[in-house]
């Protein structure tokens, strides 16, 4: 028995820290730095949030923690949507995923990703779809852009994020509702569209208010439509909504945060309460404003459940009016 009691003794020790291995293992997460992918060009809205929030969400993570953000345009954010859910489930990769492309594109095409192949974090910004026009422009509201594209059947040619995006379906809602055709100029992302404004390659720019507010403060002569939320948002409130102008659409992009599937409890609690925590932040809050981000925390289950309404929604569209080639 004492020499049974004596082994017990100077085993235990190592048993105790074997078994306490792998907590260890996840109270040091993250041991490496954090890559945030964007599906979406530098310059855009999403691309100037995450850079704006990338390094509050680090400081709450803790453990001198730092998140590197990586752009991966195109396919209408599929190949960054893809990024995200194809890698390891390990913490060392997250992303925004943005609506409706994140929803549209598998419904309109084979795709190696869907919503629920991700962990969510938590959703950010909800940010009104928008009409804008260069200032040179003579249109100045909806009646009139209904006017000119009647006159001038295709001439209308506007830029949107993509195929399935939300300014694409807005878009196409509207000519239904005002029974014209415009000419859809597809970019990798609001910054190409914002460019393409600028120049005057495209007349008009269906683009998010939030984004349209950002580039007009930034310089670009930039005369704003519409906003397609319910009611005028404190971002914009001289901008009429489409509801005001007769036509009842309404269209905005949630951007929020995820994960490949298969976290690691630990690790995964550990990014949402970071992200929570950091869009709580009032520093951030204010540097948020300051880029016209309209702010909406959603927590992972509340995040889930839009997700998941807003999916029906789109199929119900898809075929009523499939948008694929358009």
């Amino acid at each position: 028995m004492k020499t049974y009691s004596a082994l017990l003794r100077r085993l235990l020790p190592a048993l105790l820290l074997s078994a306490a291995a792998p907590f260890a293992a996840h109270a040091a997460y993250p041991e490496q730095p954090v890559k945030m992918v964007v599906a979406y060009g530098a310059g855009g809205g999403t691309d100037i949030i995450a850079r704006v929030m990338a390094p509050y969400i680090a400081r709450y993570l803790g453990n001198n923690a730092s998140i590197v953000v990586h752009n991966r345009a195109g396919a209408g954010g599929g190949i960054g949507f893809a990024e995200v859910a194809n890698a390891a489930p390990d913490g060392y990769t997250i992303g925004f995923i943005n609506t409706p492309n994140v929803l549209t594109i598998p419904i309109e095409r084979k795709s190696n990703f869907h919503w629920q192949g991700f962990d969510l974090l938590g959703n950010v910004i909800d940010d009104p779809g928008n009409f804008s026009v260069h200032a040179d422009s003579p249109i100045r509201n909806l009646k009139e852009l209904v006017a000119y594209a009647k006159a001038n059947p295709g001439a209308v040619t506007y830029g949107t994020t993509g195929i399935g995006s939300d300014d694409h379906l807005a878009a196409l809602m509207f000519e239904r509702a005002a029974g014209v055709k415009l000419t859809h100029v597809p970019f990798k992302g609001a910054a190409e569209v914002h460019n393409a404004i600028a120049g005057k390659q495209i007349m008009m720019a269906a683009m998010n208010i939030g984004e349209a507010l950002q580039y007009a403060k930034g310089g670009t002569p930039l005369r704003h439509l519409g906003q397609m939320s319910t009611a005028r948002t404190t971002l914009a409130p001289n901008v009429p909504t489409f509801k005001e102008q007769g036509y009842d659409i309404v269209m905005a992009s949630l951007r929020g945060i995820a994960a490949p599937r298969g976290l690691p409890p630990p690790v995964r609690e550990q990014l949402v309460n970071a992200i929570q925590k950091a869009a709580a932040d009032p520093e951030f809050q204010a540097k948020a404003a300051n880029h016209f981000a309209p702010l909406r925390y959603l927590p992972p289950q509340r995040y889930e459940a839009e997700l998941k309404e807003a999916e029906g929604g789109f199929r119900q569209l898809w075929q009523a009016m499939p948008w694929a080639d358009k």
